[in-house]
């Protein structure tokens, strides 16, 4: 339930005098800045014409405000961590550096508590993920037709075994097992919120995932069974597709994602599926809303287990979905690029959406 909010001049005078007793409970858009922030932000205290006061981060956000930089409104939604943001920073500016624990003390972290900050959120460790971010090149060579030495080395690994060893960890196979005449075909896409690994056949697009995501190998270990180990590497026509739509997407061109998917999924999950992609670009809803929409109201757990069973990252937008009060939910991907994901989202709201949430 949402909290009962006070009146505005209230809830302006305890954004004045910072008071602790709001946190979490009340937010303050501001108009001029187009943030919101807690009421105990320490920034420069706006005009009251200027504030707007909402009951949670969903509603801040859905009124077009984005999360303030100095006080971090998402921090205990999000899982906001400031290790991992550095990190992940570091890592994205650094694609080929071999991580090693020594580099995690040089940027003034340390090591157990990134370790434990980084399980808890995506499932591995930092430097899993920069091992699996290193990997991009080598997938590359493969999927080109190139050698596995070749591609163990583009990759940057001293050891053969390491290289197979991490292959096999991301996709299901090491190089040498993948098959000649594949049914499905892996193909690596980087996007601005980070690598993903896309499966498709000739016909339809099967997966698309960010690689840190915790179930991303049971998925693919799913695929490889369903198409008895015909799964090999490289681009397709399917593959090429997405790449394009996503491309338009993050370049703010259009949301529209027309390729063609292969849903694996119970008739409900189908169903709940359907109804996310019914979701317009920049607004979201919540699982009872959902539940609702299908004509199931009573099977609101039910709704958040589909969408979590979403194996088809953005193009079914379960990021669209938030908490009953209205926070930020688990993301399969990250709490964190769903709130990216939703601020992207805003410049594709209608004018006359704008006019509703605003």
């Amino acid at each position: 339930m949402f909290f009962d909010l006070p009146d505005h001049d209230t809830l302006y005078q305890a954004l004045l005098a910072r008071d602790p007793a709001f946190d979490g409970q009340a937010f303050v858009g501001v108009a001029t800045t187009g943030v919101f922030c807690r009421l105990t932000c320490p920034a420069r205290k706006p005009k009251p014409e200027n504030c707007s006061f909402y009951p949670s981060i969903g509603a801040c956000i859905a009124a077009g405000f984005r999360a303030c930089k100095r006080c971090h409104p998402l921090a205990p939604e999000a899982g906001a961590d400031p290790a991992i943001i550095a990190l992940l920073a570091a890592l994205d500016s650094r694609p080929g550096h071999r991580w090693r624990e020594e580099d995690i003390v040089k940027l003034g972290f340390d090591v157990s508590t990134v370790r434990r900050a980084f399980k808890r959120q995506f499932g591995i460790t930092f430097l899993e993920m920069a091992r699996q971010r290193r990997l991009r090149d080598g997938f590359v060579t493969m999927s080109q037709g190139g050698r596995v030495i070749d591609a163990q080395i583009d990759a940057g690994f001293d050891s053969s075994s390491a290289f197979r060893t991490a292959f096999a960890r991301l996709i299901g196979r090491a190089p040498g097992a993948l098959h000649r005449d594949p049914i499905l075909m892996a193909d690596w896409v980087q996007t601005p919120l980070g690598d993903m690994i896309a499966v498709s056949s000739r016909t339809e697009l099967h997966l698309l995932e960010f690689i840190e995501r915790k179930a991303l190998s049971a998925e693919l270990s799913k695929l490889d069974r369903m198409v008895k180990g015909r799964i090999g590497v490289g681009p397709n026509e399917i593959g090429e597709q997405i790449k394009a739509q996503l491309g338009a997407f993050f370049d703010g061109t259009c949301a529209d994602f027309t390729v063609t998917l292969a849903l694996h999924g119970s008739a409900f999950a189908r169903q709940v599926w359907d109804a996310l992609r019914g979701i317009p670009a920049g607004e979201t809803r919540t699982y009872a809303q959902i539940a609702q929409s299908i004509g199931r109201p009573e099977a609101t757990r039910a709704v958040a287990g589909a969408n979590g069973a979403n194996q088809i990252a953005l193009v079914i937008p379960c990021h669209r979905v938030l908490g009953a009060d209205g926070s930020l939910t688990g993301y399969g991907g990250g709490l964190w690029r769903k709130q990216k994901l939703i601020e992207i989202e805003r410049q594709f709201l209608t004018p006359a959406a704008k006019g509703r949430t605003g």
